[in-house]
């Protein structure tokens, strides 16, 4: 003969006991989870842009396989600077996969910088990106300023590297007595770009906001030495 409280804790044990049905289903589910997490990267082993399709999706159409090159994969679209004989020219340009097939679907893209020894890079901000900025040649003043308006900068010669973060304002400007060359590796296949110069002001008021952009850089400095190059008047400057 069996206890009432005996049978009463053992009817309750049964029925917190999950069913077997459901249990099979959260498997059934987690599984399905894993697999589409799994798919979100690549399914393929590239996926150069097929350039002579427009769709309306993000990201390009995939070329045909059995036409993918080794072309696709590599590129001379940053080997020098669009304009050579002007020793001040400034130029920041951008390659895609728009223009670089081989990046497609890998969330890359490329850039190379060549500042003149007047020039500097207004602040901006890459909402879809975090760039890894490389100084091939000259000597750079680059930082970038966090969401508690900490300034963080740093004089950078060749070879030297900084991250500016996803979204974050950051700036460079040259502080050498020749042209800078810099590339950049973006994670993103299309980092855009948000200018606030471009977006905040006319181009009537842009010299007056670069020089108050350096006093402020310059009263914000966690550099206590920070001098900028004594010839160098910045009458020349690039809004991206």
């Amino acid at each position: 003969m069996f206890h009432p409280k005996f049978s009463a804790r053992t009817h309750e044990l049964k029925m917190n006991k999950p069913s077997s049905s459901l249990i099979f289903l959260l498997v059934v589910l987690f599984s399905c989870l894993g697999i589409s997490v799994a798919d979100s990267h690549n399914v393929f082993d590239s996926c150069p842009t097929a350039t002579d399709r427009i769709d309306f999706i993000n990201g390009f159409p995939c070329k045909n396989p059995t036409i993918v090159r080794t072309d696709d994969f590599t590129s001379a679209k940053l080997t020098g600077p669009v304009n050579t004989d002007d020793r001040f020219s400034s130029l920041v340009k951008v390659v895609t996969a728009a223009d670089f097939p081989g990046l497609n679907s890998l969330g890359l893209s490329i850039s190379r910088t060549d500042l003149g020894t007047d020039a500097i890079i207004s602040p901006h901000s890459h909402p879809r990106a975090t760039e890894m900025f490389f100084v091939n040649q000259g000597i750079v003043l680059a930082g970038f300023i966090d969401t508690k308006n900490r300034l963080f900068q740093e004089f950078l010669k060749p070879g030297d590297v900084i991250v500016f973060p996803k979204g974050l304002l950051h700036f460079c400007l040259n502080s050498g007595y020749e042209t800078a060359t810099i590339f950049s590796v973006y994670n993103s296949q299309n980092p855009g770009v948000v200018n606030v110069n471009g977006a905040m002001f006319e181009p009537a008021d842009s010299s007056h906001f670069i020089d108050k952009f350096l006093d402020k850089l310059k009263a914000l400095s966690s550099l206590p030495n920070l001098k900028f190059n004594p010839n160098v008047t910045l009458p020349r400057y690039i809004s991206l």
